[in-house]
């Protein structure tokens, strides 16, 4: 499953990362790309209450569409990385899981992560340094859970991926760009360090002259996503065994 980027202002972009989603498909994974609420139609937690919907939808119709669900990987960039590093440490969290759709006897589970410079700790973001003010009101993190972040702490730990990390929690791959001045490389140090302190097998991909998707989305990185979820599909197939 790939979910786009967009501030979380968005909820038409499911045609986005085409490159990406076509260097999945040659490599033999079904891909499905989907939309969620943007923050203006809905705050935190509609949106990854969506993407779980999402996810068990394709569970709840893996016949129909004959995709094999026994491996289940997610990808995202930016937003998009937030929701899918949200979706990993939230499996079998049921703290998040929402109620929408007509599959909610279907796990929301996913086996692998592949995480494009999510934000991953919204009140270390301005302390990491960013082009922007995400302390501010009107910065995408303040609007997605409705009010000022610093203001709010409690939503916005409730919004953040690295609240919810346990031993339940699948295996990351995490690729950031050491220039990108919207979502501050420290933001998948962060997770990256307590994904590891956790025991959750994590690898970070360091880019030194990548920015927010400059030298970041590009076919070598691509490639490296593309064996991270093979190796974690073997793993899956072994275990099951």
């Amino acid at each position: 499953m790939t979910i786009y980027g967009s501030a979380w202002r968005r909820n038409d972009k499911k045609g986005a990362n085409k490159r990406k989603k076509e260097a999945l498909i040659k490599s033999g994974f079904a891909v499905v790309s989907i939309n969620h609420r943007s923050s203006y139609d809905a705050i935190f937690p509609a949106q990854i209450h969506d993407v779980k919907a999402a996810i068990r939808f394709i569970r709840g119709n893996a016949k129909k569409y004959t995709i094999d669900t026994s491996f289940f990987g997610i990808t995202g960039s930016s937003s998009g990385g937030h929701l899918a590093c949200l979706a990993g440490t939230t499996s079998f969290n049921n703290s998040m899981e929402g109620n929408l759709g007509k599959f909610l006897n279907f796990s929301s589970h996913v086996d692998a992560v592949v995480d494009f410079y999510g934000p991953t700790d919204f009140l270390m973001m301005d302390i990491c340094g960013s082009k922007m003010v995400h302390d501010d009101i009107n910065s995408p993190e303040s609007r997605l859970i409705g009010g000022q972040i610093q203001k709010n702490k409690d939503k916005a730990k409730a919004a953040n991926p690295v609240t919810y990390i346990s031993k339940n929690t699948p295996p990351f791959l995490i690729i950031h760009g050491m220039n990108d001045l919207t979502v501050p490389y420290c933001q998948s140090k962060i997770l990256h360090n307590i994904l590891k302190e956790k025991g959750v097998k994590s690898e970070l991909i360091t880019i030194i002259d990548g920015g927010h998707g400059p030298n970041v989305q590009v076919p070598e990185i691509y490639n490296k996503m593309i064996s991270f979820f093979k190796i974690q599909l073997n793993s899956t197939i072994n275990n099951d065994q």
